[in-house]
């Protein structure tokens, strides 16, 4: 792209809150994109050309599943070489999902797949929507010094900020700022300016780009809390489809010392079967060894989800176990930062 030729951006509708108005009948429907200009004029002001995509079928997020990822990561591939940049419409319940997988399914992505949504409809009186959608379409918009997309990763703008998509969670049902990034700051902050941390920004791509859609779903996210049934344990630990198992555990990675349980984690690990341990808390990052509690877990193989969030564990895991061919290798490449998911400074 030109360093004077406007950016082209597509605006994909995937269905969610954002796209809903109040219809005759003053129900909810959904929003049809093709007269979006006529419901946010100021769109017009953004210095960008626009074209609008809807899904078919909407999908709520609470629906979002594998192959609704595959089927988004479609349609930027199908339109990649087209488009400077993309903003994608989703619902909140399970958008940090969503951008934590598809981070780790795109490859050599050189430009700005920006997620965003609202807590309330774009007709609501009060909405989030429309600050929202037009901030991540000028974000999306942004070019560097050569006219080249200053974005080049998947990431979640809401209430002001932009999140990398796979250090995101949800963290509110009811205010505005529904989203955090506990552990990396804002890639951008907009205020009465737009204000980016280049420092923070992925690095341009040394390999082309590709979308990986083959994913393994056989994952167990188990989350420890006192009390819990071994025997119960044991159980789900026996599924025989099993191929992985994130551990919810308590503070810096510490959970039960119980011969039983860790027993059967022992037993998972070396039949092949990766056993990840990623921190409950909200901030913080795990150190298997620190406590006692956490260095057995160290001891029988679990690998450190270091400060991953529960997100981007899972969905790491699942773009990762397809292409695993020993143990060793599985843990090398979990450990290691593949999409700015995780701080390697922090591994053990």
């Amino acid at each position: 792209m030109s360093k004077n030729k406007k950016p082209r951006i597509l605006l994909v509708y995937t269905g969610g809150t954002i796209g809903m108005v109040k219809g005759a009948d003053g129900a909810l429907q959904p929003f049809d994109f093709e007269n979006i200009i006529s419901h946010i004029p100021e769109i017009n002001m953004i210095d960008c050309h626009l074209s609008s995509y809807s899904f078919p079928v909407l999908l709520d997020s609470s629906n979002i599943n594998p192959s609704s990822w595959i089927e988004i990561a479609r349609v930027i591939e199908d339109n990649y070489y087209s488009y400077d940049g993309f903003v994608v419409l989703h619902g909140t319940d399970t958008m940090a999902y969503t951008t934590s997988a598809l981070s780790f399914m795109f490859s050599g992505l050189e430009k700005p797949v920006i997620f965003t949504g609202s807590q309330l409809p774009i007709g609501h009186l009060r909405t989030d929507a429309k600050e929202n959608l037009i901030t991540a379409i000028e974000l999306s918009s942004l070019t560097d010094d050569e006219g080249m997309p200053l974005i080049r990763e998947v990431c979640l703008y809401f209430q002001h900020e932009l999140y990398r998509g796979n250090r995101s969670t949800k963290i509110n049902a009811e205010q505005f700022n529904a989203f955090a990034s506990p552990n990396c700051p804002p890639l951008a902050h907009s205020g009465v300016h737009l204000s980016v941390n280049h420092q923070l920004l992925r690095k341009p791509s040394m390999s082309e780009f590709g979308v990986t859609t083959v994913l393994s779903t056989h994952i167990l996210l188990l989350h420890i809390y006192p009390g819990m049934s071994i025997e119960m344990v044991k159980h789900l630990l026996s599924y025989e489809k099993l191929e992985g198992v994130i551990l919810l555990t308590y503070g810096a990675g510490n959970a039960p010392t119980d011969e039983v349980f860790l027993s059967a984690l022992e037993e998972k690990i070396a039949s092949g079967i990766p056993v990840v341990n990623v921190t409950q808390c909200l901030k913080g990052s795990v150190s298997q060894g620190e406590y006692a509690v956490s260095q057995t877990l160290k001891e029988i193989g679990v690998i450190s989800g270091v400060d991953m969030t529960k997100e981007a564990a899972i969905t790491k895991m699942m773009y990762l176990l397809p292409r695993k061919r020993t143990m060793e290798e599985f843990r090398k490449l979990y450990v290691k930062d593949l999409r700015g998911e995780i701080n390697t400074i922090k591994v053990k």
